[in-house]
């Protein structure tokens, strides 16, 4: 009974002290990349939100739960954002956020590599990725990098057959305490 008083009480203490962090749109770019009429076109999103909790040392015990406004959408052509925020594409008035939720964190075989798993909301439709990412500290936190692809019709954005189902995203956000 002491021993799993004492467990408990380790368990509590560690779950207590992993280090919690809010993602800033300072020093962090959202960006996608995908083809329009076989023309890579780029954007990005702001407005991060969240709450991460991680530890390099103990990557298992490490959550993201992070979100960006969908309505920042900018692709450096305003008739094409505002295109975009429309219903059949994001829909911003009904889906203003694009949240990320890990289920669980690991080491990769590649070192300072970690692989995130979780769930990715977008349009009120969920699905589950993985991708490789680095954490590198910086004077008040961390600069989480990574990258990963997602099909679009997954989450019902866009009907038009000119541009790719395929999208790539490219993530630098920076964390602080």
């Amino acid at each position: 009974m002491k021993r799993s008083v004492f467990l408990v009480v380790l368990i509590l203490i560690r779950t207590l002290t992993i280090a919690q962090y809010k993602p800033i749109d300072v020093g962090s770019a959202i960006q996608f990349k995908i083809k329009n009429f076989g023309i890579n076109t780029a954007g990005s999103f702001t407005g991060l939100r969240g709450d991460i909790k991680f530890d390099i040392n103990h990557p298992d015990e490490a959550s993201f739960d992070v979100s960006v406004d969908a309505n920042s959408i900018n692709t450096g052509i305003e008739m094409r954002d505002n295109h975009l925020r429309k219903d059949t594409y994001f829909d911003v008035r009904n889906y203003p956020r694009i949240r990320f939720v890990s289920t669980r964190v690991t080491a990769s075989n590649k070192p300072g590599v970690l692989s995130v798993f979780g769930k990715l909301t977008i349009k009120n439709q969920t699905k589950d990725i993985s991708f490789p990412f680095t954490a590198t500290a910086t004077n008040e936190g961390y600069l989480f990098k990574g990258e990963f692809d997602i099909n679009r019709r997954d989450f019902g954005v866009g009907d038009a057959s000119v541009i790719s189902d395929n999208l790539e995203v490219q993530l630098s956000v920076q964390a602080k305490k």
